[in-house]
């Protein structure tokens, strides 16, 4: 029973913080102003190695952000962490996921989230690549692991 309410009382303080976080990211950038950013349209710019990203809201060099990010065909991240959590949801081709419990191929209009910390490899869909929404509490960063 205890350790049950610990659970339960983690996961709310985590969900706060992480909703602080989003809001305060959002409201930075917008200013409680509506925000529409269509995929087809955004501004990608490239950030090498077969990565897109195109900024929604928030500044991913600094915190709370969204982007739209796009992977090359085949492109390959490589076993990584990052410091922080991010959330993915799939608008074109596909995500591929790696990690210790094996492979997800997270297809057009799939949900993945990726907790801050957990080493994965992620990469695009080797003929499609993959267009996806990308959300984070904080700001982003790739780290090699080993």
């Amino acid at each position: 029973m205890k350790k049950s309410l610990l659970t339960v009382g983690v996961a709310t303080v985590m969900m706060v913080a992480w909703s602080i976080g989003r809001v305060q990211g959002q409201q930075d950038q917008a200013k409680g102003k509506v925000i529409f950013v269509s995929a087809d349209q955004a501004n990608f710019h490239d950030m090498g190695n077969g990565i897109g990203m195109a900024a929604i809201w928030g500044d991913a060099d600094k915190g709370a952000h969204a982007t739209f990010t796009k992977f090359a065909p085949g492109f390959d991240a490589g076993m990584h962490t990052h410091t922080n959590d991010v959330w993915i949801v799939v608008v074109k081709g596909a995500y591929l996921y790696k990690d210790e419990a094996g492979d997800k191929r997270v297809g057009s209009g799939s949900f993945l989230r990726v907790p801050g910390g957990k080493k994965h490899w992620s990469g695009g869909d080797p003929k499609e690549g993959a267009l996806f929404y990308e959300e984070s509490s904080g700001k982003f960063d790739s780290i090699p692991a080993k």
